[in-house]
Parts: structure tokens; C-alpha cells; sequence
């Protein structure tokens, strides 16, 4: 089925695109130390329902401009060289070690309100997932416009939340040089931008 497909792109791609050390990763990586799990778990939480708005915007922003077939092309090809840049820079980040992130302390803002914050502040999943939204072509039946997006917008949700939730239960884990996550993350994320250059292609010329 059409969502199904949806829904498994745009949850691994939001998962794995949370993966690689960030500052919402980090900061509930930071929160799990200085103010243990529980708290971790609630900034990832907080973090994931700005997600769950942010994929609202871009799906309705990509709703409107493929309205018009030529900004619709000139997207999908953006959006192209956008994952193909984004490929070769995660395959060259793969081969050198990833860099030990410090912690430093936090405010004493409550932590679901922390991960609001920290999340509005990370602006990137807007445009990415604008992108995701074209290549799956999201909007491109009218009798399941509301279902495709409800599916996409809360698989983007829960794809951002059980990575950060990993986080939070396995910090010690991921932080270490040798982690699987640590030495393969990069792999994941440029292995993801060529299923999405491969989807995109084939949106341009099919």
C-alpha cells in the first residue's frame, strides 16, 4: 500500500537522520547525564512534537508548490543534488573517527519544555523533509491527500523519537569510540541519500 510505503521511508529516514551527533541528540545525550533517563526521555519527546510540526509545514508547503509543474521539476531537482551532496559528504565523514562531543551543563528549564525549545531552534528537518515529501510524491493522489500526510508527518515523529529514545537509554553506548552507531552511522545516512536520489530520479524522468 501507498502509506505503508510512506510510512517506512520517511520513519527510517527521520530516524537515521538523527543518528550522527547533533544538537538535539546532544542535548538529550546531556540531559541523561546531569539529570538522568527519565529526563533525557521527556526532552526527546518535547524534540519529536516540534518534529511533528515541522513536517506539518513542509508537507503542506510542498502541498502548494507542486501546484505549479515547473517549480515541481525545479525541486525534484534541486532536492537531487541536494541528497547527492549530502551522499558523498556522509561517505567522506565515514572515514574519519568521529569526534568525542563534550557535555557541558544545562539550564533548569523543565525538560519537556527544553526539548521544545531545542527543537524549534533545529530548523533543518523543514527543508529535508519538504525534499522526502516530493521524492515520495506525498500529495500526489487527492482521494488520500489527508491520510498520506497524517502517515507522513507522524512516521517523521516517531522516526525522530526512537532515535533520540536510543539515545537516551544507551548515551553511555553511543558516546563510546568503538559503537557500532559511532563507526557506521555515517554509512546509514549516505547508504538513506541514495535510496533518495534513486527515488528522485525516477520522480523526474516517470
Amino acid at each position: 500500500m501507498e502509506e505503508t510505503k510512506i510510512f517506512l521511508i520517511t520513519y527510517f529516514a527521520a530516524l537515521l537522520g538523527v543518528v550522527p551527533p547533533g544538537l538535539v541528540n546532544m542535548t538529550v545525550a546531556k540531559t541523561c547525564v546531569q539529570k538522568g533517563k527519565k529526563n533525557g526521555i521527556y526532552v526527546a519527546a518535547g524534540a519529536s512534537f516540534v518534529v511533528l510540526i515541522q513536517a506539518t509545514i513542509a508537507v503542506l508547503l510542498t502541498r502548494y508548490i507542486f501546484d505549479n509543474p515547473f517549480v515541481r521539476n525545479v525541486l525534484l531537482r534541486a532536492g537531487l543534488v541536494i541528497f547527492i551532496i549530502l551522499m558523498v559528504y556522509f561517505l567522506i565523514m565515514a572515514k574519519y573517527k568521529r569526534k568525542k562531543v563534550e557535555v557541558s551543563p544545562t539550564s533548569g528549564v523543565k525538560s519537556i519544555f527544553k526539548g521544545f525549545m531545542i527543537g524549534a531552534l533545529n530548523i533543518f528537518p523543514i527543508p529535508y523533509f519538504v525534499a522526502l515529501s516530493a521524492a515520495l510524491n506525498v500529495n500526489g493522489q487527492v482521494e488520500y491527500l489527508l491520510l498520506n500526510n497524517t502517515v507522513f508527518v507522524l512516521a517523521a515523529s516517531l522516526g525522530t523519537f526512537t532515535t533520540l529514545y536510543l539515545y537516551a537509554l544507551f548515551f553511555a553506548k553511543i558516546e563510546a569510540e568503538e559503537t557500532f552507531f559511532a563507526k557506521y552511522s555515517n554509512y546509514f545516512m549516505a547508504g538513506l541519500m541514495l535510496i533518495l536520489v534513486i527515488i528522485t530520479f525516477i520522480r523526474i524522468f516517470y
